[in-house]
């Protein structure tokens, strides 16, 4: 009889996990379990033999009397505390890159600007054991804590997870043969520099999503793919979230929401040759102006320009040295591995 998988969630917590203990107040902390460990609060201890070879989903009091919920960090919970050097895709935008984006098990993927990660974790996941993802990062200080972040997530580097220091625009026409990509995503500045070589990797078919900041790099990079005759007619979206509060008969939509993050814009590869089909009622107005062109292709373009948040000097620096700590700590073998 063959013996049912047992699922992450069927497991019992075991040392060198990651979990998360939430107290009454919702306050979350996350710790690697090892024997001998305790867990310090100003309110008391948790030893982390409480904790290892049970379940998830139960109750630890610390020797304050205080209870903490333990389970495993869910995805969102990761990223959102993860050390970061530059700001993070959202869990709600990347859940649409991934879904809309249609990154399935099996497929090659580009990301662009992988920042801290967060958005290549994602991606990783969608694509599984048999698919790949190759990232390319500007910023080698951007990739060294990326490569930390990812491999505290997967308990180590995955193998089927490339990186490369350097402009996509350039790398990529050397790193895949053209028409060998299924999809292609852009978290970058001027997304726009890249289509030439993004057009040449796309499969007929293939996706290019890019997720931008700024209104202009919005209209910017939507007119771009319409001017390049190989993509079709472009969607643009962005998402809101907005929790509630539920308490009995009171309830109403919390104060406080997760407004704007990014826009995102998704075309598909026409096959070579092929014209897109134009919508047969344009908007008013004109392209991007030549001026226009110019004020998001020069020189002073630049992250501090468009209001994108990153870390720099003394912090970034804090955040590379703390994920170099996390993964020496957990992984020792990793620099020999890469």
């Amino acid at each position: 009889m063959t013996q049912p998988i047992q699922m992450q969630s069927d497991r019992a917590l075991s040392a060198g996990e990651k979990i998360q203990l939430t107290d009454p107040k919702g306050r979350m902390h996350t710790i690697v379990l090892a024997p001998g460990e305790v867990f310090h609060t100003h309110k008391g201890l948790i030893p982390h033999e409480d904790i290892i070879g049970r379940p998830e989903g139960i109750v630890v009091t610390n020797t304050g009397g205080v209870d903490f919920q333990v389970f495993r960090p869910l995805y969102e919970d990761f990223v959102l505390s993860m050390p970061r050097g530059a700001a993070v895709v959202y869990p709600k935008d990347a859940g649409l890159i991934v879904t809309l984006g249609d990154i399935f098990p099996g497929a090659r993927v580009v990301e662009a600007g992988v920042g801290s990660g967060a958005l290549s974790i994602a991606l990783l996941r969608a694509v599984g054991p048999t698919g790949r993802v190759h990232s390319f990062e500007l910023r080698e200080e951007f990739a060294h804590i990326a490569g930390g972040n990812i491999a505290d997530f997967f308990d180590g580097r995955p193998p089927n997870w490339d990186v490369t220091v350097g402009d996509l625009a350039d790398q990529l026409p050397q790193a895949h043969p053209d028409g060998t990509v299924d999809r292609i995503v852009l978290d970058m500045l001027t997304p726009w520099t890249t289509l030439e070589a993004v057009t040449r990797a796309l499969t007929p078919g293939g996706v290019v999503i890019a997720y931008v900041a700024t209104v202009p790099q919005l209209s910017r990079f939507v007119e771009a793919l319409r001017a390049s005759g190989s993509f079709s007619e472009p969607q643009s979206m962005e998402s809101m979230v907005r929790g509630w509060h539920v308490d009995g008969l009171a309830v109403r939509p919390d104060h406080r929401m997760i407004a704007h993050t990014g826009f995102l814009v998704i075309a598909r590869r026409m096959a070579p040759g092929v014209a897109p089909l134009e919508k047969k009622r344009r908007p008013q107005g004109s392209a991007a102006s030549p001026e226009d062109v110019e004020a998001w292709t020069g020189p002073e373009v630049t992250e501090e320009a468009v209001g994108t948040r990153v870390a720099t000097g003394k912090k970034l620096r804090r955040v590379m040295r703390e994920a170099g700590r996390r993964l020496d700590r957990q992984f020792p073998t990793s620099k020999e591995d890469q």
